[in-house]
């Protein structure tokens, strides 16, 4: 046995071996390109330090947002009979709805919630872009109609947080018939004066943008984000013409009357509040 190559050199080796690096320690900001340490970019609630960026904040993180210490209740989802056109592009639909059940430990894009944000009693629906990217299918769009006629039981306002692509592919029609049935919805809500609110944030594009996204008694939109039915750059290929560099971001839709307030991330939870206030007085 040679003692110097089978003892000494490993133990020399474990002291000097470089560690791995833990993944996604550090971000980069699309915006300026600054580096952010994960732990630095949470706490300020995935907002660039440097230019104010918004990254995407995932549906899990904006509950605790907006409830903080605050008590809420998750409201059970009515259960919807999965892939009902038997849908198969690379992968069997079936098989995609498994896969983010899984990593989300959600049943659909959808979270709904009864609470209070200090004394207002809500009922808070949000998009879950980390299922199927916020897509809108048959449950998300029954989770809506939900929603609504709890808030009108309980004579409570009904906030919506949009963070989505649009339709889900994988259900067709059957997806493009959620549109008319969430505006129902929100018909539903203004026939008996309940108040509805929509937070537009990154993104929220196609047919949910198209349907009970832009229908709020008050739109408000989180700072930067995209909102808009069809990309930038399908619109400039049919009207061929170059558009403004901020075109669908909230700031220019509050400019043009498409948004009643653009708000910053740390402001969210208090605009929503004196929202509430004003308009349940």
């Amino acid at each position: 046995m040679n003692w110097l190559t089978n003892f000494v050199k490993p133990k020399l080796s474990s002291l000097v071996k470089r560690r791995e690096v833990p993944e996604k320690l550090w971000s980069n900001c699309v915006a300026c390109g600054n580096m952010i340490h994960h732990k630095d970019l949470n706490e300020n609630l995935r907002v660039c330090i440097n230019c104010d960026y918004h990254f995407r904040m995932p549906a899990e993180d904006r509950i605790k947002l907006f409830f903080k210490n605050d008590k809420y209740s998750e409201i059970e989802l009515d259960k919807t009979s999965d892939d009902p056109l038997s849908f198969t592009d690379k992968k069997k639909y079936k098989d995609r709805l498994k896969e983010y059940r899984k990593k989300t430990k959600r049943e659909d894009a959808f979270i709904l919630l009864n609470g209070k944000i200090e004394n207002e009693e809500l009922i808070l629906g949000l998009m879950n872009f980390e299922f199927m990217g916020g897509s809108m299918g048959r449950a998300v769009g029954a989770a809506i109609v939900k929603g609504a006629k709890i808030s009108v039981e309980k004579r409570i306002p009904y906030v919506v947080v949009t963070s989505s692509g649009g339709a889900r592919m994988q259900e067709g029609i059957i997806s493009l018939m959620q549109m008319p049935r969430t505006i129902a919805a929100v018909d539903m809500l203004n026939e008996n004066n309940i108040p509805y609110i929509v937070i537009l944030t990154e993104p929220t594009t196609g047919g949910v943008t198209a349907s009970f996204a832009m229908l709020g008694d008050i739109t408000i939109a989180e700072k930067g984000a995209t909102i808009g039915f069809a990309g930038k750059r399908v619109i400039q290929d049919t009207i061929r013409e170059e558009l403004p560099i901020d075109f669908q971001k909230a700031e220019y839709l509050k400019e043009h009357g498409m948004v009643d307030i653009v708000s910053h991330r740390k402001d969210l939870r208090q605009t929503l509040l004196k929202v509430i206030k004003h308009i349940s007085k």
